[in-house]
């Protein structure tokens, strides 16, 4: 049977125990219903189960989920300084993406960032880095991209992706090239 306790705390975490556990930041300011197991701490608020978390017997620990602090379109600058995302380790492919969302557009490359991180919230990790490499591989960076990548990931279908919907990456133009430029191409390699 487990330990519960029901505490309101104006926080994004709720104490069990002595220790401070996350929950996602729309539930930051309700009441919920912690529940402590021997090997985990299950967070509720209504009937929905909002969180769930490996107990620490620890003494005044923060267990986070990052997840949960990534509803930051209007504070875009929190990613950044938020505290539980600062240790969270992703793969390099990540902060590739991110650093070149923010070189192509500034501060909206950044919230980009935080929409493709919040893929993770919905589809499983692995989908979504296989998205991320499929994007940085074909050039299109960007979280509708990605998005769509992990899609076609996840049906098993080709994807299918319209440059003109990216505005703001370079355009390559390719013109028609004609025989004798080739042929004069040869003939200057060949003295």
């Amino acid at each position: 049977m487990p330990d519960s306790i029901s505490r309101r705390r104006p926080a994004r975490e709720r104490r069990y125990r002595g220790n401070d556990y996350s929950v996602p930041i729309a539930y930051g300011h309700r009441e919920v219903l912690v529940r402590g197991y021997v090997h985990e701490v299950v967070i509720a608020c209504a009937a929905d189960e909002i969180a769930r978390h490996p107990r620490s017997y620890e003494r005044e620990d923060f267990v986070c989920n990052p997840l949960h602090y990534l509803a930051l379109e209007r504070k875009i600058g929190a990613l950044d300084q938020a505290a539980p995302l600062v240790g969270w380790e992703l793969p390099a492919e990540f902060a590739t993406l991110r650093r070149l969302l923010e070189a192509r557009m500034g501060k909206p490359g950044k919230r980009e960032f935080v929409q493709v991180l919040r893929l993770l919230e919905v589809f499983r990790p692995d989908d979504v880095l296989a998205g991320v490499r499929a994007a940085l591989e074909r050039g299109v960076i960007g979280f509708d991209a990605v998005k769509h990548l992990v899609l076609c990931r996840i049906e098993r279908r080709p994807p299918r992706l319209d440059l003109k919907v990216y505005p703001y990456l370079p355009q390559a133009t390719v013109a028609t090239t004609m025989a004798k430029s080739y042929l004069s191409l040869l003939a200057g390699g060949a003295s």
